[in-house]
C-alpha cells in the first residue's frame, strides 16, 4: 500500500482535496478529525496511536492522509510521498473568508497566524515534502494533476526524502 500525505497551511485545500479523493473512492481521511489533539505547548499534534494504526493497515492500494500538524515529520518516514499544497496568500485568505465548513481563518488572529505560518512553517514543511501542488485550479483538476503524477512515478526510488537526508 502506497501512504501519501497531503500537508500544507489552513485554507490551501487539503479538506476539498482529500474529500474530492473519497468521493473518487481511495481511502482518503482529513486527520483534522479524531486524530489530532492539543500538544504540551497548546499545538494541534496527531495522536500517534491513531496515526500508527492508520499507516499500519494494508485495506487498500493507497491511503490518503490529510493535516498539517507539528509532530507529522515524526511520521515521514512511513509515507511514500509527502505533498505540500500550496496557494498564495491572497487565495488562502478568500478561501478561509468564505469557506463554512471551519470557522477557523475567520477572525483577525486567526488570518494573522495564518500569514506568518505561511513565512515560517510552510519553508519547513517544504523542505520536506517530496512534491508540490499549486492549488490555485479548481479541485477536481488537483486531484487530476496529484494522480496523474503518482501514476508517473513521483514517488521516490531512493527511500530519501529531500530535505532529510
Amino acid at each position: 500500500m502506497k501512504r501519501i500525505l497531503l500537508t500544507g497551511m489552513s485554507g490551501t485545500g487539503k479538506s476539498t482535496l482529500i474529500r474530492e479523493l473519497a468521493a473518487r473512492g481511495y481511502k482518503a481521511i482529513d486527520t483534522d478529525y479524531g486524530y489530532c489533539e492539543r500538544g504540551l505547548e497548546g499545538d494541534w499534534v496527531w495522536r500517534e496511536d491513531a496515526i500508527r494504526q492508520l499507516l499500519a493497515s494494508e485495506d487498500a492500494d493507497i491511503l490518503f492522509l490529510s493535516g498539517c500538524v507539528s509532530n507529522q515529520k515524526t511520521f515521514y518516514p512511513q509515507f511514500d510521498l509527502v505533498v505540500l499544497l500550496s496557494a498564495p496568500a491572497e487565495t488562502i485568505i478568500e478561501r478561509l473568508k468564505s469557506r463554512t465548513t471551519n470557522a477557523y481563518g475567520k477572525t483577525e488572529d486567526d488570518l494573522a497566524e495564518v500569514l506568518e505560518n505561511l513565512e515560517t512553517v510552510e519553508p519547513l514543511i517544504r523542505r520536506g515534502a517530496d512534491y508540490e501542488i499549486d492549488t490555485r485550479a479548481p479541485v477536481k483538476e488537483v486531484a487530476d494533476l496529484l494522480l496523474e503524477q503518482l501514476d508517473g512515478g513521483i514517488i521516490p526510488n531512493d527511500g530519501l526524502r529531500r530535505g532529510l537526508q
